[in-house]
């Protein structure tokens, strides 16, 4: 894990230097990334980020407008202008997926990071509750939480805050205010500022923090609910777009090939069914499987 930590350090180090400089006028263009990039707790700068956004987005073009017209020539045995066509366009796409992809990345690790803290707050606001109803000051609250063994999303967001407290000599206030700001959980924001109101206004902790527990409980029993309705829906379309529907068009096309049919102009009945089964399935899964652990919890 270290080795591979490095290598991929390495490689957005080598993208930086390469780019750096360049992606400065790039940096409008990818508006919104930033906040993003804070809230799904990469560590890696703006900048660099756009670096790499920009690096491999032009390595990928130039890897497809190389292979692609050498495959299609050879394997599929199109013609040679029809093969940089299909090349040129391939790399103008892949280029563009890259870029949505890499775009889209630090929203989905957000999304992974909200979905996860919020499938844990009903537990770990109890275990706070329990804390500070033995006395425990909230910046002690929140050490605890870092330290837990278990990997938790609250384990990281509470070492934040303890971050901010012993190297950046914020007040537990003042880092549980910054901590709002950066979390992509609306619930745990909530839970925060109420946190924070109820120091200020010297509540009790301990009986606010088993309220929030009760409600998160109540909140994560409704979602496993429409989780499994969801599952549901999400089975029906997967019989019907990924099983149902490219057996009938392999049966078709491998029909169309038997009895010597026409494809669409260039595309023959062999080549359709090759990239039916090479592409567009495979693709079609990875993207079924990206939406279900999209909409499925962490715990």
């Amino acid at each position: 894990m270290k080795s591979a930590s490095s290598l991929q350090q390495r490689f957005v180090t080598a993208a930086f230097e390469l780019i750096g400089e360049k992606a400065v006028r790039l940096l409008p263009i990818f508006k919104g990334l930033d906040r993003n990039l804070q809230r799904s707790e990469m560590k890696v700068s703006f900048r660099a980020y756009v670096s790499l956004t920009v690096f491999c987005s032009i390595l990928t073009s130039l890897f497809i407008l190389a292979i692609v017209p050498i495959v299609t020539f050879f394997a599929f045995e199109i013609p040679l202008l029809p093969a940089f066509l299909f090349g040129f366009g391939g790399s103008l796409f892949a280029g563009a997926v890259t870029t949505m992809g890499f775009y889209g990345y630090p929203v989905y690790r957000a999304d992974a990071v909200k979905r996860q803290l919020e499938d844990e707050l009903p537990f770990t606001t109890g275990y706070m509750a329990i804390l500070t109803s033995a006395g425990v000051s909230p910046e002690s609250v929140f050490k605890s939480i870092a330290g837990l063994p278990v990997p938790l999303a609250m384990s990281s967001q509470a070492k934040d805050v303890v971050r901010d407290v012993n190297l950046f000599g914020l007040d537990v206030i003042s880092a549980l205010q910054e901590a709002s700001k950066r979390t992509p959980s609306e619930h745990y924001r909530e839970l925060v500022e109420g946190f924070i109101s109820t120091i200020h206004s010297g509540g009790n902790l301990s009986s606010y923090l088993r309220g929030r527990s009760a409600q998160y409980m109540k909140l994560k029993r409704m979602k496993l609910k429409k989780y499994s309705d969801t599952l549901s829906m999400l089975a029906e379309f997967y019989v019907a777009i990924l099983l149902t529907g490219p057996l009938m068009m392999v049966i078709m096309l491998t029909v169309m090939a038997m009895l010597g049919g026409g494809g669409l102009g260039i595309l023959s009945p062999v080549l359709l069914l090759n990239l039916l089964t090479y592409i567009a399935i495979p693709l079609g899964a990875t993207v079924f499987l990206i939406i279900l652990d999209a909409s499925s919890p962490k715990q």
